[in-house]
């Protein structure tokens, strides 16, 4: 009995063993195989990185050495400035360093390319290269050689002691130091380096991007959270018996803000409203409500919308575009004044389409921007001298006076139309004093969702 248990056991575990030896030797051939496609991957991003910014640093030295008044050649060299820091930021998003301090270098880069670009594409016959954005160039020209150099010092290393970017992956997700630091120490050179770099003065169109809005910034006396507690209970319109939570977020920093929670009757759920410390400007209310089946339209929705924020203080507010989303509706509300849109000065706010009653709103972009002596020139154009501004084959369907900010953070009056073409949905904002397209924007509507114009 055992000689024949033995007679079958014997070939199937040899079969088995045979078979284990087989999968795992595939199992490390692929994962070879996926390591080697890897590391060769990291590998010609990171050659690719140190050629583009050698080519980077040439193409700024080109652009310095034409004659000021070069303009075609100043495009030129620019639009190549923004082609070649874009290669780059993206070859630093293939190599791992999600680990490693690199974000001076991409902040330095992502600047260098917002620059060339905003420049690049405005009218160098109306508005040429300033001195000031000369002086920039010369700067940039000098740290990215710089920059360059120490690169292609890695670089020489890595050739040379055939170094791995798989150890650079592995020591960093580990936290463990890799045999050879040449790479790490390479890159935390060249974010040392930048991070010593004197800011430069990008103008306002570059430094909007990067502006980080504060409180601060708003102005107003610092409230108390019993000043708060005022505030809330007669925004949520709750009785003496409410029980008001407050709560103070980023104490002793610029973002310092109080949160209040109001639970009363008067609400089937608890509000919550935000509240900034300096001046005690309500930034955002939510009544956290079950929303029943949609049963008003948008347009009615917009009507209590604006009923609604003059209630919590936002008097004179006019809805300009309107989202549906089963049974929700996002309302877009700007500040109106004799006629014009005020856009830097907006409200979000979120609805229930099954009253029509709002169930929150967002008002930080209102509380940074509004402005009670906002000066608005009259328009240079006429309506119909605008109008011969627009494409003949687009299709009005309304026009208004807006007030924008355009891409080169310059407040302005536009003639704000709306109409389609090429069978889509547009809103074109041309300057009222010269005619010129300052924005244009796509109407998209998903699933669900309408755009209201009014």
């Amino acid at each position: 009995m055992y000689k024949r248990l033995s007679a079958i056991m014997f070939p199937l575990t040899a079969l088995l063993l045979v078979g284990a030896l087989v999968w795992g030797y595939q199992e490390n051939q692929e994962k070879n195989s996926i390591l080697i496609k890897a590391e060769n991957q990291y590998q010609r991003a990171f050659h690719d990185l140190s050629y583009h910014m050698e080519r980077l640093h040439g193409e700024l030295g080109n652009t310095l050495a034409v004659n000021s008044a070069s303009n075609g050649m100043h495009r030129k060299g620019l639009v190549n400035v923004w082609r070649l820091t874009s290669e780059a930021q993206n070859e630093i998003n293939q190599l791992p360093l999600t680990l490693l301090p690199f974000s001076e270098t991409e902040e330095f880069l992502s600047k260098i390319s917002n620059f060339s670009y905003k420049a690049a594409v405005r009218d160098f016959t109306k508005k040429p290269l300033t001195e000031g954005e000369m002086a920039n160039l010369m700067a940039l020209y000098k740290n990215s050689g710089e920059i360059s150099k120490d690169l292609q010092e890695v670089q020489e290393k890595v050739i040379g002691k055939k170094l791995r970017w798989m150890d650079v992956e592995t020591a960093l997700a580990t936290e463990e130091k890799a045999e050879d630091n040449t790479i790490i120490d390479g890159f935390k050179t060249v974010d040392k380096r930048v991070a010593a770099y004197p800011e430069l003065d990008w103008g306002p169109s570059v430094a909007s991007i990067y502006d980080k809005r504060s409180v601060k910034k708003l102005g107003g006396k610092p409230v108390t959270a019993e000043d708060i507690r005022a505030k809330a209970v007669k925004l949520a319109g709750a009785g003496a018996n409410a029980k008001v939570d407050i709560r103070e977020n980023g104490k002793d920093t610029e973002w310092a803000s109080y949160t209040a929670t109001v639970t009363s009757q008067g609400h089937q759920q608890p509000v919550t409203m935000n509240f900034t410390k300096e001046g005690g400007l309500l930034v955002s209310y939510n009544d956290n409500r079950e929303v029943g089946e949609a049963r008003v339209s948008l347009e009615q929705a917009a009507v209590k919308g604006a009923e609604f924020l003059e209630k919590k203080g936002f008097p004179g507010m006019t809805a300009v575009s309107a989202d549906r989303y089963d049974n929700l509706g996002n309302l877009t509300f700007v500040s109106s004044r004799d006629g014009v849109l005020i856009y830097p000065e907006k409200i979000t706010v979120r609805t229930g389409l099954d009253t029509g009653e709002p169930t929150g709103f967002q008002a930080s972009d209102y509380a940074k921007e509004h402005q009670e002596k906002r000066k608005i020139p009259e328009p240079g154009l006429s309506l119909e001298q605008a109008r011969t501004h627009l494409n003949p084959e687009f299709k009005e369907l309304y026009h208004r006076l807006a007030w924008i900010e355009n891409e080169d953070a310059t407040e302005l009056l536009t003639y704000e139309f709306g109409g389609k073409i090429n069978g889509s949905q547009y809103r074109i904002y041309l300057n009222a004093a010269d005619g010129n397209e300052e924005s244009v924007e796509e109407v998209r509507t998903s699933s669900g969702a309408q755009d209201k114009q009014r």
